[in-house]
């Protein structure tokens, strides 16, 4: 509990540098899972970018069993079959032949114990499937460009590097997610990985902005290196960014939790939990990946070299929190009252003295 009003009155300092390697080593094992099982299952693509044809009905009490044994003498025996929220089934196979569509439709219609015309049935064509997966990787290509640009103006082109690659990281596990557990991607999670992007650029952007305040505050003391500047705008932001994640997760969990459990809606599921996984994956990447490639880069600039070696040839250590509470005044800071002079915060000499009090005769 100390630690969490510490953290809130942002008074606790973390040593960020020292958890950026084991972050990474992290992410580097996250993202060869990712990439091994896209390279082996693969991803379980909606209808939309397969084509085909896909069968819905209300079907109380009927299972997947049963749904098998009811088309084992048709073209969709092999077909995928879901129970969906509301005791509903669907089937998706990939037929196009009009005899062989109505002759399934009458066998849903049976299962279910409803009209022919009770069965909703949607056909894709391969064409159609085509074209959706290409306009999706068109607006991902644009997305990187723009953000890329607009970074690399308003800041810098090395943020943008780190920026991006936090972005595809954070892509990268949440397709990875969706390929480990088959969970089906449709239109609608596209739309969340593009939101996904949109919230883990927020954060990242969040972080530079900070550590561009500081820098250009502390860097002309040549007091304190690339790396603590980075590990103070991360104290700094830490409260923020988390809280703006509980607040954003805690709509998206009762989305999906009402979608899944009372309105039975499959579209509101697969937005959810896509933009679940991306939040959780977005905060981390902000504070352990894109800041950790930002001050890897930064550290090796002329300036920030010769700061780091006079500071080395102090004595003093340079990778961790010492500069954290540290020149208040340069930080816009007042210190308060309780706080003592330390080895990096000494007494200040310049105070005015205190008037003396003129004794009584």
């Amino acid at each position: 509990m100390k630690t969490l009003r510490l953290m809130y009155r942002g008074e606790q300092s973390f040593d960020f540098p020292k958890l950026w390697r084991p972050a990474l080593i992290g992410s580097l094992v996250l993202v060869l899972l990712s990439v091994g099982s896209l390279a082996t299952r693969g991803l379980n693509l909606g209808i939309e970018f397969e084509g085909g044809t896909s069968w819905e009905v209300e079907a109380p009490g009927a299972s997947v069993g049963d749904a098998r044994d009811a088309l084992s003498g048709t073209d969709a025996a092999a077909g995928k079959i879901q129970i969906l929220g509301g005791d509903s089934i669907r089937l998706r196979a990939d037929l196009d032949e009009v005899e062989a569509i109505a002759e399934v439709t009458e066998v849903m219609a049976e299962l279910g114990g409803v009209a022919i015309t009770d069965v909703s049935v949607t056909t894709v064509g391969p064409s159609w499937g085509d074209q959706i997966t290409g306009k999706a990787r068109n607006a991902l290509i644009w997305f990187f460009i723009i953000v890329a640009g607009y970074i690399a103006i308003r800041l810098e082109w090395k943020m943008a590097v780190g920026a991006l690659v936090a972005v595809a990281h954070d892509i990268l596990i949440s397709v990875g997610v969706y390929s480990v557990f088959q969970f089906e991607v449709t239109p609608a999670t596209v739309i969340a990985f593009l939101t996904i992007m949109g919230y883990s650029l927020y954060d990242t952007i969040v972080v530079y902005d900070k550590v561009r305040e500081i820098s250009g505050r502390l860097t002309g003391t040549g007091r304190y290196t690339y790396k603590e500047m980075m590990n103070l705008a991360l104290n700094q932001v830490l409260m923020r960014s988390i809280n703006t994640s509980i607040t954003s997760m805690l709509p998206v969990a009762s989305m999906l939790f009402v979608g899944s459990f009372f309105l039975g809606a499959l579209t509101l599921q697969e937005f959810a939990i896509a933009l679940l996984i991306g939040i959780v994956v977005g905060s981390y990447s902000s504070i352990f990946l894109a800041s950790s490639l930002v001050a890897f880069m930064k550290s090796r600039e002329e300036q920030h070299v010769a700061v780091a070696r006079k500071i080395e040839a102090r004595g003093l250590a340079g990778d961790g929190t010492r500069a954290v509470s540290a020149d208040d005044v340069a930080l816009g800071k007042t210190p308060t009252r309780s706080a003592r002079p330390t080895a990096d915060r000494p007494r200040a000499t310049n105070a005015p003295p205190r008037p003396r009090k003129k004794k009584k005769r």
